[in-house]
């Protein structure tokens, strides 16, 4: 059986991945509204990408928890 502590760091890899990601675009997102600040499709972008956001850090925070309750339940074995 492989372990779950490898599962938890891989989801948490990813998720850290993908939140570079979207802080890129997020950051493409404003530039562009400073240059057109009433831009109905950039603002309707920028808070899709505001949800994927705070989706992806729930997901690390997530993943954080569950490395931490692995590796503490791995040491507790190991006694």
């Amino acid at each position: 059986m492989k372990d779950p502590c490898i599962l938890y760091k891989s989801q948490y890899n990813k998720a850290k991945e993908t939140l570079d990601i979207l802080e890129e675009q997020k950051s493409q997102i404003d530039n562009n509204l400073k240059s057109d600040p009433i831009c109905s499709n950039l603002h309707k972008e920028l808070r899709r990408i505001n949800l994927d956001i705070k989706i992806t850090i729930n997901e690390i925070e997530h993943a954080e928890s569950d490395i931490l309750k692995c590796e503490s339940n791995q040491i507790t074995f190991k006694k």
